[in-house]
């Protein structure tokens, strides 16, 4: 009997897994490789992706190889980050552990990029090998750690901040009104109007599209946090109590993406009305989380509380 192989989106969960159990450390194809996991946002699809990739250190940086194994396209992971630079990084550490930061992403080009690919082509020849295997130039990112050292690139972080709740807040109004509309129309006095199911589907890929949206914030945020805590200990108290929100929102994320399983194949009163339902729950969650969270990550950031750039 033929072994069945597992399949790629599989084989890459048991290594995470291997990675996230043994600090760092996986076996297979990968012994002693230097790996990181990088999180990166789905260009389309706006869900956290997790892909393994090797890594050099380049004094503060890390750097990672779009090599698909010398393919003839850049890896998924690529096109994500350059779509949204901001990315989670793992990586092990010398007490066995994992450590978890934000980074952005920031591809090299020209000279440097050639000599950074060279000196990785130096430490392991596979990548001359990728790099003879294709037609495109391999790119080589620069992974730029979080830097709270600098009040002016801590204000711009505070702006980012208040300007992506914002969007996230109008985001959500304006789900919520879609909502609210098809349910009036569904109830109007001529009786129940049947709709097509591509409103349902419509309305199912708007909200998953928000919630993704909501998600990966939240994974940026949590990967921020352990910087966060180290440059101002006085905040622990705070993101304590905003990692304990990020499980509350969650939860209620996992309600609502429930629902859209539905409403994705149907268009059905009673599933849109426990959308409207958990839509208001999640809007009451939100508000108190980013409230909380500008109240008291704001000063710090920015030395006022942001309500005049609200």
């Amino acid at each position: 009997m033929t072994e069945q192989r597992p399949s790629p989106a599989a084989f890459n969960q048991q290594v995470i897994e291997e990675f996230r159990t043994n600090g760092g450390k996986v076996g297979g194809m990968f012994a002693g490789a230097p790996l990181v996991l990088l999180t990166t946002t789905g260009a389309r699809s706006g869900r956290a992706r997790t892909n393994p990739v090797v890594y050099a250190r380049d004094g503060a940086r890390v750097l990672v190889f779009a090599s698909n194994a010398g393919g003839p396209r850049h890896p998924d992971w690529y096109r994500n980050l350059i779509a949204d630079p901001r990315v989670t990084v793992e990586v092990g550490t010398e007490d066995g552990g994992v450590e978890t930061y934000a980074a952005t992403a920031v591809p090299a080009d020209g000279e440097e990029r050639d000599r950074l690919y060279q000196a990785q082509c130096e430490r392991d020849p596979a990548f001359s090998a990728y790099q003879a295997g294709t037609t495109r130039v391999i790119p080589v990112v620069a992974l730029n750690r979080l830097d709270l050292s600098d009040p002016e690139r801590n204000r711009a972080l505070g702006a980012f901040l208040l300007r992506v709740h914002g969007e996230l807040r109008g985001e959500l109004a304006t789900l919520r009104q879609d909502v609210d509309d098809y349910l009036a129309r569904s109830a109007e006095p001529r009786g129940p109007v049947r709709a097509e199911p591509s409103l349902g589907r419509q309305l199912a890929t708007h909200c998953l599209t928000f919630c993704n949206a909501l998600h990966s914030h939240h994974i940026s945020e949590e990967s921020a946090f352990t910087d966060f805590e180290k440059h101002f200990p006085g905040l622990a108290p705070a993101i304590a109590q905003l990692r304990e929100e990020h499980r509350t929102v969650a939860t209620v994320l996992a309600g609502i993406e429930t629902l859209l399983e539905t409403l994705a194949s149907r268009s059905a009163a009673g599933e849109t009305e426990a959308l409207r339902t958990e839509l208001a729950r999640l809007a009451d969650d939100l508000e108190a989380h980013f409230d909380h969270e500008e109240r008291h990550l704001l000063p710090t950031l920015t030395g006022h509380d942001g309500s005049a750039d609200a």
